[in-house]
C-alpha cells in the first residue's frame, strides 16, 4: 500500500535507507531531530556508566582485600581487568570504523564482558566526536546510494548508434 492510499501525502524516497544507530535512529544522516542533544546525553550517560563501573570494580577490589586472598590473587585480578579493558577498548574503537567479524565477535564475548570499562570508555570518547558508528554507517550509506544511482541511471539514446572515437 502506498502513502497516497494510506491517506498520507509523503512518499518514501526510492533507494537505500540509512541504517539506524542505537540512541540516534536515523538522525545521524542530516544531524536533525535533536541530534546534538542526543549526542550530549549519550556522552554524559556513557561517562556516568564508566564512573559507576569503576566504583563497582573498586568495591570488588575491596572485597578481595577484605577476604585476605593474598597479594598474588589481587595482582592477577587487577592485571586481568587491565588487559581485558585495553583489549575491549581497542575492539570497540575499531568497530566504529569497520564492521567486526561475527565469528571473532562471539569468541571475544567473554573478554569484552570482563573489559566492559574499556568498551564504555571507547563509546564515551567516540560520542564526543560523532554518534558512535556514524562514519561507518555514512560510508556504507553513501556507497549504497551511489550504487543505486548507477543502477537506476537512464540510458540516453541507442548505444549501437554511438560514434567510435
Amino acid at each position: 500500500m502506498s502513502d497516497e492510499q494510506n491517506g498520507g501525502t509523503q512518499t518514501t524516497p526510492a533507494g537505500p535507507r540509512p541504517e539506524p544507530i542505537r540512541f540516534f535512529g536515523t538522525t545521524w544522516l542530516n544531524h536533525d531531530g535533536n541530534y546534538a542533544t542526543r549526542r550530549a546525553t549519550v556522552s554524559v550517560g556513557s561517562l556516568a556508566a564508566v564512573a559507576v563501573s569503576c566504583l563497582v570494580l573498586r568495591l570488588a577490589y575491596e572485597g578481595l582485600r577484605l577476604a585476605a586472598v593474598g597479594g598474588f590473587v589481587i595482582v592477577v585480578v587487577v592485571v586481568m581487568f587491565a588487559i581485558c579493558t585495553a583489549l575491549a577498548f581497542g575492539h570497540t574503537w575499531g568497530s566504529f570504523t569497520k564492521r567486526p567479524d561475527p565469528a571473532r565477535q562471539s569468541s571475544l564475548r567473554g573478554l569484552l564482558t570482563i573489559g566492559f570499562v574499556g568498551s564504555l570508555t571507547a563509546y564515551f570518547l567516540r560520542s564526543l566526536k560523532e554518534a558512535p558508528g556514524e562514519s561507518l554507517h555514512r560510508e556504507e550509506y553513501e556507497t549504497a546510494r551511489t550504487q543505486y544511482e548507477r543502477r537506476t541511471a537512464k540510458r540516453t539514446g541507442n548505444p549501437a548508434k554511438r560514434r567510435r572515437a
